[in-house]
């Protein structure tokens, strides 16, 4: 299975699971009086778009360079990225709003079997979000990554609903409005993990240096190459789930233009055929003398 394959899989399962959820929420909210869960099922919707999004991205980014895109089409990762950041982040602001209101407006504690619904919800979101985050973090994924933590929102969302609730059942009267409070709270949550997530997407899209070893990793392998006495610069770019190198290495002043270029082809192809995701390099020969 390529990697573009894992990512797709585990996001179509993430997608099946978030219109159950989101119709189990919702229709359990209803009935039972708790706009806690009615919020946590609005948020799944966008847990379904936010995915949609993914999904498009990564079948984008596996497209091959092309005449207009010589250097693949692995932003459209990135800007999924960002995409799904600011989702997260609209997400929360519309459960504020309404949470807001609820508390404002008297209404009847929620039913207790909400809990039920709450505790299956809980596990079956952090389940997801521990199998598409270690499937981001393997692929170098900010859209996978950043679509794992709209999953962990959600059971972060729905514990703090669950929590409220409790309130809500065991206090009694002038309790009632305990699970719009826990709605309140967890977008604190919410707002901070997706402005943490959408700077480093943003980052990418901008050409941000890799914020990992990567850079040091692709020095190392370039100066085991015959030839190469030093590295003078290396910079390297992430795009999508690849990373695109340009490096300037020294070799002898003294040797061919021929024995130079020789040079230069086995650090591109020593680069592209590491473990690293290296997909294109542009070496540039420096003479240690002229």
């Amino acid at each position: 299975m390529t990697a573009i394959e894992a990512g797709l899989k585990v996001n179509g399962s993430a997608i099946a699971l978030n219109i159950i959820l989101a119709l189990v929420k919702i229709s359990t909210g209803i009935l039972g009086n708790s706009y806690a869960l009615i919020a946590d099922g609005i948020e799944s919707t966008t847990d379904i778009i936010s995915s949609l999004v993914v999904r498009s991205s990564l079948r984008i980014a596996a497209r091959p360079p092309d005449d207009d895109h010589p250097y693949g089409h692995g932003k459209a990762e990135s800007l999924a990225g960002v995409s799904v950041a600011l989702f997260l982040l609209a997400a929360a602001i519309l459960i504020i709003v309404q949470s807001v209101r609820e508390i404002r407006t008297p209404h009847h504690a929620p039913a207790w079997y909400t809990l039920l619904i709450l505790v299956l919800i809980i596990f079956a979101k952090e389940i997801l979000y521990r199998r598409m985050f270690d499937v981001g973090e393997d692929l170098h994924s900010s859209a996978l990554k950043s679509d794992a933590w709209h999953h962990r929102s959600d059971a972060i969302t729905s514990l703090a609903a669950f929590i409220g609730i409790s309130i809500a059942l065991v206090g009694g009267p002038g309790f009632e409005s305990a699970d719009d409070w826990a709605a309140l709270l967890a977008c604190g949550v919410i707002l901070f993990n997706g402005i943490r997530l959408l700077i480093p997407a943003v980052n990418e899209v901008m050409d941000a240096s890799p914020p990992d070893d990567s850079e040091a990793k692709i020095r190392a392998l370039a100066s085991e190459v015959a030839g190469v006495l030093a590295i003078e610069k290396c910079r390297v770019r992430k795009s999508g789930l690849n990373l695109l190198t340009d490096i300037h290495v020294v070799v002898d002043g003294g040797i061919s233009v021929r024995q130079g270029h020789r040079i230069g082809h086995a650090v591109k192809d020593r680069l592209m055929g590491s473990d690293l995701p290296v997909t294109d390099v542009v070496v540039h020969i420096e003479p240690n003398s002229f």
